[in-house]
């Protein structure tokens, strides 16, 4: 599939999040107290959050000013007071923030501020002259039309309040007033700091050495295009060059810009049907954060396709080898949702032919071998001036490839200089590259 044809076949998916809180709040309730505290402590943590600063709702052009927050942002944080059902707006947006938590993934906490959760739960206690309000409403109304949509509007309202009660939150009692300080602080550490930073680096390598220079021009590809494309890069070359480790840094890049997003490591292991089914099993558990059961490679293609088709993801596929792993993981470019990112490292170029760019993996320049060379040969940056001479011949040897210099680097390293000229005879003159494992039965 072209770069053209991809995105033309995410055009039409839902935008990509653009705040990290939404605050769902009844404004005269909550407005100057608890949610404008909790409001404050997420700002000075250095969050994104969206807060409407009007207290009266306007007309449709303001609902829809909100229903697009709501959906450009990674957690909905509703702030549930007695008095939150008493209007219909903020049941509105209820129902949208719950839509969006099942058809993008998004995460929904509810706060229940000084009201009972079964009381949500079950529109009954603080909810219930609410919702005996909304049900004259619907008794007065005269046209037929009308009173069916209302309601159909109502039983939205209970499903995604009973929906929204069931879901993993907080509670704030009258006996916790004063303390309402250590309340927020635990929301924001105990569940948004979780989710907001449900991320994590990847061990690259003790001594980076040249890493950042050359995944630059890859990196750069990756933020080009527009929101909707999805782009597919693919990084080869022989074993030895430092893939995976490239791989690592990108990821370590610009995982902070995805939710959701998975690092595949050495696929080449997958070599039966049942690793092609677990290696499917963990890309769906990185993302969704739960386990699925998968009967075979086709419904793990299927459930693929139905999970990640919405969402903006990055999956890093490391060492790929045949073609029937790159099949079973991200086949299509339709597979994934707008502005989603795959990166795939192999030793065979011709596993990379639908992908939007290939990049060639290069060896190392001289001045950056010897460096790495010497972090592992004398845990410095540059070797003693008495090995300096030997130590040049062997970074010679190694033909820029980073892992044979860490090989003999630590080979070398605490070894006497009459050690090394010995051991650099038995080597010979220069690494062809192609059987660097060789190397280690000369050693």
């Amino acid at each position: 599939m072209t770069a053209h044809e991809a995105s033309s076949s995410s055009s039409s998916k839902s935008k990509l999040w653009n705040y990290d809180v939404f605050l769902s709040f009844r404004g005269e309730d909550t407005r100057y107290g608890f949610t404008g505290h909790l409001h404050a402590a997420l700002k000075d943590r250095g969050y994104q959050v969206f807060i409407d600063e009007d207290d009266l709702p306007g007309g449709e052009v303001i609902k829809d000013k909100l229903f697009r927050a709501i959906e450009e942002s990674r957690i909905s944080a509703i702030i549930f007071s007695r008095r939150y059902a008493d209007s219909s707006w903020y049941l509105d947006e209820l129902v949208k923030i719950m839509e969006c938590r099942v058809e993008l993934g998004r995460h929904v906490l509810p706060i229940f501020y000084h009201v009972d959760p079964s009381h949500v739960r079950k529109q009954d206690g603080d909810l219930a002259e609410a919702f005996q309000k909304h049900e004259n409403d619907i008794r007065e109304e005269k046209d037929d039309n009308k009173r069916e949509a209302k309601q159909e509007r109502l039983k939205l309202w209970r499903e995604a309040l009973t929906k929204a009660a069931n879901l993993s939150g907080h509670h704030l009692q009258i006996a916790n007033n004063g303390g309402e300080a250590e309340f927020i602080k635990k929301i924001i550490d105990e569940k948004i700091w979780e989710w907001l930073t449900s991320t994590y680096e990847l061990h690259v390598t003790k001594h980076i050495v040249g890493i950042n220079s050359r995944v630059q021009d890859i990196i750069s590809y990756l933020s080009s295009g527009g929101s909707n494309e999805v782009l597919m890069v693919g990084i080869w070359g022989m074993g030895g060059l430092g893939k995976t480790t490239a791989a690592k840094a990108i990821y370590n890049q610009i995982h902070h810009k995805f939710e959701f997003k998975s690092f595949l490591a050495d696929v080449r292991d997958a070599t039966s049907i049942h690793d092609l089914v677990d290696l499917q099993k963990k890309l769906i558990s990185d993302i969704l954060k739960q386990t699925q059961e998968i009967s075979c490679v086709d419904h793990g293609i299927g459930l693929i396709k139905q999970q990640f088709g919405h969402r903006k993801i990055l999956v890093i596929v490391d060492n790929i080898d045949k073609e029937e792993q790159l099949d079973a993981i991200v086949g299509g470019y339709d597979w994934f949702g707008p502005g989603s990112r795959i990166v795939i490292t192999t030793r065979d170029e011709h596993l990379l032919q639908n992908v939007n760019k290939k990049f060639q993996a290069k060896e190392m320049n001289e001045e950056e071998a010897l460096e790495l060379f010497s972090w592992h040969a004398f845990k410095n940056s540059c070797p003693d001036q008495t090995y300096l001479e030997v130590s040049i011949k062997v970074v010679s040897y190694c033909g820029g490839l980073p892992l044979v210099l860490k090989v003999l680097g630590s080979f070398f390293t605490k070894r006497s200089l009459a050690e090394w000229k010995n051991q650099l005879e038995k080597l010979g003159t220069h690494l062809d590259g192609k059987h660097w494992k060789s190397t280690q039965n000369k050693l």
